[in-house]
């Protein structure tokens, strides 16, 4: 099989847009950040909204694409269908941890991220596990395919040996969107680490600079990834710029 060329846009914080063959995803839609410049109504719509978690610097725009199919937990799914008028979701209720689905185009496989999960950061309603996500344009399995083409988005994450012991070399990402802002999740140097275990040829920093909390020095990455060795190319990508993957 011939590998479908993967678009990937950064619309800052941890909004990407990404676009395996002739299906388009959606991930973690947040138009409030200063890294872009687009609104949500100026955004193509997705075939596929995908949520990491329920916070609202990652869902805060999620119902302006409620035609969408949702790829999120259940517990967040029934949250999206009460109150952000989706009507359709992956399996008809939504994924868990582990699960791979079929996405058009592409393949999406759940993987757990160590995180909080309140809905709306008033964390009176629990949405299960925070996620990340692999987006891949063959299904997984234990064969290596060298053809094919796949993305990590790591979501809200610590770092975690998941990374080296399962994402890494079982599901195999040729490149990673790391959160890189400290304070809420990993910071550079666990990032660089992550970087590494996940032996990934393209690391993307997410998750930084939009508010006081989360400010680093790009400079500081640059640093920790070279004293990890990490040999992957680091795309610092201004906002709404996109990287093709193939």
């Amino acid at each position: 099989m011939v590998a479908r060329t993967m678009e990937l846009t950064w619309h800052g914080h941890s909004t990407w847009y990404v676009t395996v063959g002739e299906t388009s995803l959606l991930i973690d839609p947040f138009f409030d950040n200063p890294q872009t410049s687009m609104d949500p109504e100026e955004i193509d719509d997705p075939d596929y909204v995908l949520l990491t978690h329920g916070h609202q610097d990652h869902v805060a725009h999620a119902h302006k694409f409620s035609d969408a199919t949702l790829v999120a937990t259940p517990e967040l799914v029934e949250y999206a269908k009460e109150n952000w008028d989706f009507e359709d979701a992956v399996g008809g209720m939504g994924m868990n941890l582990g699960g791979t689905v079929e996405c058009g185009d592409a393949f999406v496989t759940m993987h757990r991220a160590d995180h909080s999960n309140g809905i709306d950061t008033s964390y009176g309603t629990s949405a299960g596990m925070p996620a990340g996500f692999v987006v891949s344009d063959t299904k997984p399995t234990q064969v290596a395919d060298e053809e094919s083409n796949t993305f990590y988005h790591a979501g809200d994450t610590g770092l975690m040996t998941e990374m080296r012991e399962v994402i890494g070399p079982y599901l195999e990402p040729d490149a990673a969107a790391l959160p890189v802002g400290d304070h809420f999740t990993m910071g550079p140097w666990q990032a660089a680490v992550a970087a590494d275990w996940l032996g990934v040829d393209y690391v993307f920093p997410m998750h930084y600079d939009t508010f006081p909390p989360i400010e680093i020095e790009m400079d500081d990455f640059e640093r920790e990834l070279d004293a990890a060795g990490v040999s992957a190319e680091l795309h610092a990508l201004d906002g709404d710029e996109s990287f093709t993957l193939e």
